[in-house]
């Protein structure tokens, strides 16, 4: 069956996941608004469960922007990576840029990015920060996010994974079809191709507020990209379990020996409760990994919603749906 193509589809898409964002959005959408794309863009904007006046404002933003600009609303809040999915989905665009509602990813470095996948013939091109404008904790994690991804995901060591990429429609489009609950993108990038790239990019301190990247949020990062895409914490849990009952044999080897060699009472009360803690706990760690990995299973046979939309407005129609979102 031939691939339809929308002919008059953008050269550009902009998706742009938003969270009370009422104090940077608007500049951000204007910025984005002058660019002077060949084959013209479109803006994509997706709400996240915002409680400010953030929707509001990007509603008044439909009627005001020259480019055609797509509000998409979910129902709560479920993510960067799920809104970023939303976006995707509701993109036309031959390439699809995503950036922060922050400011801290000039569109004018998204220009960059694109032009260079279309240079290279790239599928992705990721904005490489020569300096981040994070805090100290938030750099310490992406940190350990990239050494993390090294073992976890195919992608060559030490590449940066950054949330500023072009993406290619061809590659969007297979990652939109992903339908579990937990999506983790640069895992979901790496399955579709390895046409990977990467530009020097300017990170502009944030414009207004703090960002809303918790630790917690951080944390179910790591768990997304580690027990989604990678059986590597099993064959981790297997190979410590593996270890720890080869200790135990040389322990209960030496106890053995020691006792036929007459060499005196050389264990006793504190030895077997220590030995019962390192079995005890090399268990409840590998159970733990088990049942993360099962929970994430019932949680997709059950049809956890990865999002839910609650209306769409376009400055081509006003049209306002509510729907499940895969």
């Amino acid at each position: 069956m031939p691939l339809l193509v929308d002919v008059g589809a953008p050269s550009l898409s902009f998706v742009v996941p938003t969270y009370n964002s009422v104090g940077t959005i608007a500049s951000v959408v204007r910025e984005i608004e002058q660019l002077a794309i060949d084959g013209g863009h479109e803006i994509i904007l997706v709400d996240d469960g915002s409680v400010d006046g953030t929707v509001a404002l990007c509603r008044e933003l439909i009627r005001t922007t020259r480019v055609p600009l797509t509000l998409v609303e979910h129902s709560r809040n479920f993510g960067e990576h799920n809104a970023v999915l939303t976006g995707w989905r509701h993109a036309r665009g031959t390439y699809v840029v995503n950036l922060d509602d922050d400011g801290q990813n000039p569109p004018g470095e998204a220009v960059r990015l694109w032009e260079h996948a279309l240079q290279e013939k790239l599928d992705v091109v990721f904005g490489q920060y020569d300096v981040k404008q994070h805090s100290l904790w938030r750099n310490v994690g992406s940190w350990l996010t990239t050494r993390m991804t090294d073992w976890a995901l195919d992608k060559p060591r030490g590449f940066y994974l950054s949330s500023f990429r072009c993406v290619s429609g061809f590659v969007t489009r297979q990652v939109a079809s992903y339908a579990g609950p937990y999506p983790y993108l640069d895992g979901l990038l790496l399955q579709v191709t390895q046409r990977i790239g990467s530009v020097a990019v300017l990170h502009e301190p944030r414009r207004e507020g703090v960002s809303g990247y918790t630790f917690r949020r951080l944390v179910r990062l790591w768990m997304s990209a580690w027990l989604n895409f990678s059986v590597l914490p099993l064959r981790i849990a297997t190979f410590v379990g593996l270890c720890t009952a080869s200790a135990g044999v040389l322990g209960l080897a030496l106890v053995v020996w020691l006792w036929y060699a007459n060499r005196g009472p050389a264990y006793g009360f504190g030895f077997i409760m220590a030995t019962v803690l390192i079995f005890s706990g090399t268990q409840l760690v590998m159970l733990g990994l088990i049942g993360e990995y099962l929970g994430r299973i019932f949680l997709a046979i059950n049809q956890r919603p990865q999002s839910i939309i609650r209306a769409v407005s376009s400055s081509a129609r006003q049209s306002h749906v509510g729907g499940r979102e895969l």
